[in-house]
């Protein structure tokens, strides 16, 4: 019996139907060309991705691609993608946030879905300010840096996003810049094929509230890197600690684990889109409770 031919997606299926509104040159519109890219080279249908966000100027992308969204509260975008995933496994899972809403409002939520290893894709717009609310420090805001509401100067550390994930227990931990479009796809695409908590930390450089981390600040500084083995965890630590003159960017770490699902007694026997539970009536469910 022949196979079916791969049906063919074209990056244009995903063109949705609202224009996105970012500022001119705004980091975040090479990331959502490089998702769109990422989606339709693996040949994944825009029924079958379901993209979910919080809040922020980045976390308006589910209105901008076509495909299933959820724009949710600040910070809870990864238990919302979570529960999608485990409810219908089929599903391509991304969250998309910025800096802000992920490392700040969301940072309890981004440390226990990188824990429990959900398999879903989380992308981050890093532009080291809180741009919605027009230019507060954000938590990857440099030391010393005048923003808003650090008028002296930032004087908390940076969080450093690859760290946070590695120590977590991410099993895919990548950065990427928004200067290179090809290259975030490249990595999409890696993320996504791969079965378990994938993380991308987006240099997206905020060009109306960041005059400090510009796209020059960073092509004088980004450089790609391979890690001969991926699975060095102290070599892909000691690498993401990395910052100054030279930063690197690419995939840092990835590794095989058991997700989730696969651990859970329920999840890893039945999937919940297909069960008969999920099909009951409202006067069934009643009866059931």
């Amino acid at each position: 019996m022949m196979e079916s031919p791969k049906q063919i997606v074209k990056q244009t299926d995903y063109q949705g139907e609202v224009k996105a509104d970012w500022c001119p040159g705004c980091g975040n519109f090479a990331q959502l060309t490089a998702v769109k890219m990422a989606l339709a080279d693996l040949g994944i249908e825009p029924h079958n991705v379901v993209v979910v966000s919080g809040i922020g100027c980045s976390s308006n992308f589910p209105e901008f691609i076509r495909a299933y969204g959820f724009h949710g509260l600040h910070g809870r975008s990864l238990p919302v993608a979570s529960a999608i995933k485990w409810v219908n496994p089929k599903l391509t899972v991304l969250a998309y946030g910025g800096d802000g809403d992920g490392f700040f409002e969301g940072t309890q939520h981004f440390y226990h879905t990188a824990k429990r290893n959900v398999d879903i894709t989380y992308m981050v717009s890093d532009n080291q300010i809180f741009g919605l609310t027009t230019g507060q420090a954000s938590p990857t805001s440099e030391l010393g840096m005048v923003t808003k509401t650090t008028p002296e100067g930032n004087i908390e550390p940076p969080v450093n996003p690859l760290l946070l994930a590695l120590s977590a227990g991410a099993t895919f931990v990548a950065r990427a810049f928004s200067g290179d479009p090809k290259h975030i796809a490249d990595i999409t695409k890696k993320a996504i094929e791969h079965r378990g908590f994938s993380f991308i930390d987006v240099f997206s450089p905020c060009v109306t509230f960041n005059k400090l981390n510009t796209y020059d600040y960073f092509r004088k500084r980004v450089y790609k890197y391979e890690p001969e083995d991926p699975e060095d965890f102290a070599v892909a630590y000691k690498r993401a600690s990395e910052w100054g003159d030279r930063i690197p960017i690419g995939i840092f770490y990835q590794k095989s684990e058991p997700t989730y699902a696969d651990r859970d007694p329920v999840l890893s026997k039945v999937n919940l889109r297909e069960s008969p539970y999920y099909k009951l009536k409202e006067q069934d469910l009643e009866e059931f409770l």
